[in-house]
């Protein structure tokens, strides 16, 4: 239960700081591309790695602040860099195919996710 907590509490801070951020980024160079998402999810990349291999090579951090910072903060912050340290640890450890494979499946079924919940948005 300790741990949920951890999360939750971990994944409002970030989904507030992702918020905030993408806000701003779009105040200052516009909205004609997604550049407030695309600065999130490069920072949120940046961080995870820098963090997880500080946790993992290092063992400089305590399993509950990694569970509250990694899933809860960066994970609230941005899934995309799960999904990005998932797959480099893929491809780092020689799963080249499936590393590849979970970029393509994530990328093209999200998409067709995102379409089909749109088609039954308007149908509903």
């Amino acid at each position: 239960m300790f741990r949920n907590i951890l999360v939750f509490v971990g994944g409002d801070i970030g989904a507030v700081f992702r918020y905030v951020l993408s806000g701003w980024v779009y105040r200052v160079v516009g909205t004609d591309f997604p550049y407030g998402t695309l600065a999130v999810n490069v920072i949120g990349c940046f961080v995870i790695g820098l963090f997880l291999s500080m946790a993992e090579d290092r063992f400089l951090i305590s399993p509950s602040f990694r569970i509250f910072f990694a899933v809860g903060v960066i994970g609230g912050f941005t899934t995309f860099s799960t999904f990005s340290f998932e797959t480099v640890g893929l491809l780092r450890d020689g799963a080249i195919a499936i590393g590849l494979l979970n970029v393509v499946v994530s990328i093209v079924v999200g998409l067709a996710a995102t379409w089909v919940g749109t088609l039954a948005g308007r149908l509903i």
